[in-house]
């Protein structure tokens, strides 16, 4: 059983090809040869019945790398407050063991003015950075990728409700001509029973 798609697949590229000149023409006021690349593939995408909507962050997900994965959980885990909280319980536990209690034995890894944390703290922080870095360079090239992703979704959108008012408007300028055919065929048999009734009029006078 044939059916739309179908009649679509057996198109050749020459059919496709002028279908979307005349769309860029009637739609965008451009040749197609002259349109952006994005729009371009929107309308190849529209001609073929293509869709044009798709997951960026499943795709990205399954082509990152384990390095971004890594860099991913370390930004996310470094940016909440469970890692802020146990963060801070450490440094007090670390305070409060080299001035409290570790001071009666003498026996202090780190005394005041904890010399050691600030190393600990210094080199945690060169390492946090670009990793954290790393993840948002990444969400920015998401973000990009999800504007560009929304323009097509919005552009095809668009175009086809474009398309389908120039569709309504052509069916409706077909209707109303067989609307006004009608109307003068029925004029002209109107009249023309008008003066048949006249001639009989007059012959039977």
């Amino acid at each position: 059983m044939s059916g739309p798609h179908n009649s679509r697949r057996g198109r050749s590229a020459a059919d496709n090809t002028e279908e979307m000149q005349a769309l860029a023409q009637q739609l965008l006021a451009m040749r197609f040869e002259d349109l952006p690349v994005r729009d371009r593939r929107v309308l190849e995408k529209m001609v073929r019945r293509l869709k044009v909507s798709s997951d960026i962050n499943r795709e990205l997900a399954s082509a990152a790398t384990f390095g971004e994965r890594i860099a991913d959980r370390v930004a996310a885990f470094g940016g909440s407050w469970t890692f802020i909280i146990g963060f801070g319980v450490a440094l007090v536990i670390w305070v409060v063991l080299n001035s409290v209690v570790l001071i009666r034995w003498g026996d202090q890894f780190d005394p005041y003015p904890y010399i050691f944390l600030n190393l600990v703290l210094s080199m945690l922080a060169a390492i946090q950075a670009p990793v954290i870095m790393m993840s948002q360079n990444r969400q920015a090239v998401r973000d990009r990728l999800a504007a560009g992703h929304d323009y097509e979704v919005n552009l095809k959108a668009e175009l086809e409700i474009m398309r389908l008012h120039e569709k309504m408007d052509d069916l409706r300028g077909r209707q109303i001509e067989a609307l006004l055919a009608s109307q003068q065929s029925q004029i002209a048999l109107l009249t023309a029973l008008i003066t048949q009734s006249r001639d009989g009029g007059r012959a039977s006078g």
